[in-house]
């Protein structure tokens, strides 16, 4: 197995860092690591450096040792956002830990005419926070070191000038009667951005459908079968990132 990712505000300045705090006492008390054993150390931003522990002490302190350098990931070309509409319960937290877990750049929450939840006032930022943390210990547990980007939500309008500016602008729309074309065949960028919009339980509304079209984004659709929100950018991704040579 690849070793286990813990993450730090910043990056060790030197060849030896003491792990404390949560991370310190998931990897003591949770992962029971012991010395000798290899770590990786980032900051979810591309930075990171492998390390060896030296000793785990108390129920939150993990000394590492080893290391002595830092290495960067490079940005992802072409980089994959993905505009999630706001699904009901806890399928919102679902949807950013699976996308996560397949390798999407960003996620956008959006506050569609359809949705039935509404992100507003204090509720609205604590799911927000939930959104990031689960974006953020995801990102551990597929072993990432660059983390994706929880946006603040988004009304259609920003969304709108969001695709507007992307080399590549979709919406996933699974329509009978809309003449949509299959993900699978669409032109994709080598570089850039490609943005895809995941509606919401109720479907994109024809409002929305025109102002997005406005903005240069296009119907697509993924197959046959209609894909739940917090399923459809999972599996939207997991198909970009096979076309356009990241999973190679």
């Amino acid at each position: 197995m690849t070793a286990p990712v813990f993450v730090v505000e910043r990056m060790p300045a030197g060849p030896e860092f003491v792990l404390e705090g949560p991370e310190g006492r998931h990897a003591v008390s949770v992962k029971r690591l012991q010395p000798g054993e290899d770590v990786v150390l980032t900051d979810g931003l591309g930075h990171w450096a492998e390390g060896v522990v030296r000793a785990a002490e108390g129920k939150d302190r993990l000394t590492v040792t080893g290391l002595d350098s830092i290495h960067e990931e490079p940005a992802p070309a072409p980089r994959i956002t993905v505009v999630q509409a706001l699904p009901k319960g806890d399928r919102g937290e679902v949807a950013v830990e699976t996308m996560t877990e397949t390798g999407v750049d960003a996620i956008v929450p959006w506050q569609a005419a359809r949705c039935i939840t509404q992100w507003k006032g204090e509720r609205g930022a604590k799911a927000l926070s939930k959104w990031r943390s689960t974006a953020r210990e995801a990102g551990k547990q597929s072993r990432r070191v660059r983390f994706p980007e929880v946006a603040e939500a988004m009304t259609t309008k920003q969304v709108a000038a969001l695709l507007a500016a992307a080399d590549f602008a979709g919406v996933l729309h699974e329509d009978r009667d809309h003449d949509s074309t299959p993900l699978a065949t669409a032109e994709l960028p080598v570089t850039g951005s490609i943005v895809l919009v995941v509606g919401p339980e109720g479907g994109v509304s024809p409002q929305e459908l025109t102002a997005f079209a406005e903005a240069g984004a296009r119907p697509y659709r993924l197959g046959r079968s209609v894909l739940r929100t917090s399923t459809a950018g999972t599996a939207a991704t997991a198909l970009l990132l096979g076309r356009t040579g990241r999973w190679g």
